[in-house]
């Protein structure tokens, strides 16, 4: 018997053993592949390990998305993007530049796209912001965990949408390694809705970002006079 002869459940079956490039492969063989390829249901889960695979055609979103993971360690660039912007040289910019928006855009989709969403986790994406997460949470009203690790632009505006109901159905809250989160917003957190199981590992601890001051702008600056004499 040929692949193709194969009913949908059955090939279905099949697909759910690859990954989303051998999806991808064999879905560009013939026209009634790439329709599994496209079944919404072959994609409850979604995990990610750079911005970049954010902007292939491996994969579907939609309505049967249910758990959603994007995750960038190890990286020197992701470090780059740890990095408060007024401290980042223009060349560290550019860098930024070309996957800022990337995160973003992306879970501007899933909040259009995905109103099942059960399950995001965010880890190592440094230029995801509080409006990011929010709106996942206005628009996925079932959505049970958030993971947040290592996101330096969170803020107390996500634990203060939390606080405000936002995300009613929310049941897990992780905000681990993100500096610019409080010790007073977890507090609200923990005041305002009991129900939500909380983890802060480190969060609100660590030194927070601060705008620059004169000391930090004529620090940069003997570096550059050192640099370029040197």
């Amino acid at each position: 018997m040929h692949l193709t002869e194969l009913n949908r459940e059955c090939l279905l079956h099949l697909f759910s053993f690859l990954n989303k490039d051998s999806r991808r492969s064999l879905s560009l063989t013939c026209r009634r592949l790439r329709g599994v390829f496209l079944d919404p249901c072959l994609w409850p889960r979604l995990h990610f390990s750079s911005p970049c695979q954010l902007r292939k055609d491996n994969f579907v979103l939609g309505p049967a998305l249910r758990f959603l993971t994007i995750c960038w360690h190890s990286s020197r660039v992701q470090q780059v993007c740890n990095i408060e912007d007024w401290m980042k040289s223009s060349f560290q910019r550019d860098i930024c530049s070309k996957h800022a928006r990337a995160v973003s855009t992306f879970l501007a989709r899933v909040g259009l796209m995905c109103p099942n969403l059960l399950s995001l986790t965010l880890s190592g994406c440094g230029h995801i912001s509080d409006p990011d997460v929010i709106a996942v949470l206005q628009s996925c009203g079932r959505l049970r965990s958030l993971r947040l690790e290592n996101c330096v632009r969170i803020t107390d505006g996500v634990l203060r949408a939390v606080a405000a109901c936002g995300g009613r159905s929310l049941a897990d809250l992780r905000v681990d390694f993100c500096r610019n989160v409080t010790r007073a917003g977890l507090r609200a957190v923990r005041e305002a809705r009991p129900d939500i199981r909380l983890s802060a590992e480190r969060s609100g601890s660590m030194i927070p970002d601060s705008e620059p001051d004169g000391g930090l702008q004529l620090h940069r600056a003997l570096q550059k006079v050192v640099r370029f004499s040197s």
